[in-house]
């Protein structure tokens, strides 16, 4: 069973950072894939989103020429010295479990830490940061391979090892490789609201939002044929008509399945159940009708299925830490942000 992850964690920690620069670690050994997943987020440009974007650089922690998974060869243009100019630093995997961290990088990101920057790991990158000692009483997670040498190697740290990602305000750490993108994208969202996330998403031509407690793998990908017919319209028919209520009876009834086959093979799916995927709908619709509608709080909470503005502020609250107003004026237009 996935967990269930609160991604966020004080509303304090999750402010617009002012620090724009985005500097990825590079290595000799460098995880190709990892490191262009910070590139194509992070380091492309996207005049659509404005002047306020994320600037980037790469910082080597190797001198001279480097390797790449895959045969490459690259140098960087900057050193570990970029570290200290870094709003948001990202290290995208390490060369081995037991590849020594050096001391240089350590001091590095630990001073960085401390001077308020944030810190995201890709996959086997979270060896990186507990060798520094910024995740000592915290949670975090990686590749689902790794998550017994981490918790074995830093038994100070909590490991969750069935989670995409996990956000701990100012450090952040995501499972295996696409788990990647899931948590770059989740830094948009976090930073620029909903649309512009899913712009971004659009451009990677990648699935907008996976929240980070769902399941790291699933029993089954794809459903068998003689199911895929069924759960895949029911999928499509529930996010269109997010404002209507389901029974589990209902959804059993719509797949010509029983109740219990149902919720079997819906988790085997999507991993999660019907209840779980319909908040998380819901409230990315609510999210997205915050920031680009003119709606009130109330016709936000009854577009989207969640009943009253009450339900909203206490889902909002426990997700996202916020309240529905607080984040339509962090992330609305300038004509919604009067809105109560």
């Amino acid at each position: 069973m996935p967990y269930s992850v609160k991604i966020m964690t004080n509303p304090a920690e999750i402010a617009k950072p002012p620090n724009r620069l985005v500097v990825a670690i590079a290595y000799d050994g460098l995880c190709t894939f990892e490191f262009g997943v910070t590139v194509e987020v992070f380091g492309l440009a996207r005049p659509e989103m404005g002047d306020d974007w994320y600037r980037f650089a790469v910082a080597a922690v190797d001198d001279g020429e480097m390797r790449a998974t895959g045969g490459v060869r690259f140098v960087a243009d900057g050193g570990i010295e970029l570290i200290e100019q870094a709003g948001t630093i990202i290290v995208p995997g390490w060369r081995g479990l037991d590849a020594d961290v050096p001391d240089a990088l350590r001091l590095a990101l630990r001073k960085a830490h401390e001077n308020g920057a944030r810190l995201l790991s890709i996959c086997s990158g979270v060896f990186v940061l507990a060798a520094s000692g910024v995740l000592e009483g915290r949670r975090a997670t990686t590749h689902w391979r790794y998550t017994q040498a981490l918790q074995d190697r830093y038994p100070a740290i909590t490991v969750l090892p069935d989670v995409l990602y996990v956000d701990e305000g100012n450090v952040l750490t995501s499972a295996g490789s696409a788990a990647g993108i899931d948590l770059c994208l989740h830094l948009i969202r976090r930073d620029f609201g909903t649309r512009a996330a899913n712009m971004v998403a659009r451009r990677l031509v990648v699935a907008p939002h996976r929240d980070g407690g769902q399941a790291q793998f699933i029993d089954k990908s794809v459903p068998e044929p003689h199911e895929k017919a069924r759960l895949g319209p029911l999928l499509d028919m529930m996010h269109a008509d997010l404002s209507r209520a389901y029974t589990v009876a209902d959804l059993a009834r719509m797949a010509g399945m029983s109740a219990r086959t149902l919720l079997r093979r819906f988790e085997a799916a999507t991993g999660t159940t019907p209840a779980k995927w319909l908040l998380s709908q819901r409230l990315s619709k609510a999210k997205d009708l915050l920031e680009s509608s003119a709606l009130t709080i109330d016709a936000v909470a009854e577009t989207c299925g969640l009943g009253s503005s009450a339900n909203l502020r206490h889902h909002f609250r426990q997700h996202f830490s916020t309240t529905p107003a607080a984040y339509r004026g962090r992330f609305g237009s300038e004509k919604l942000k009067k809105e109560p």
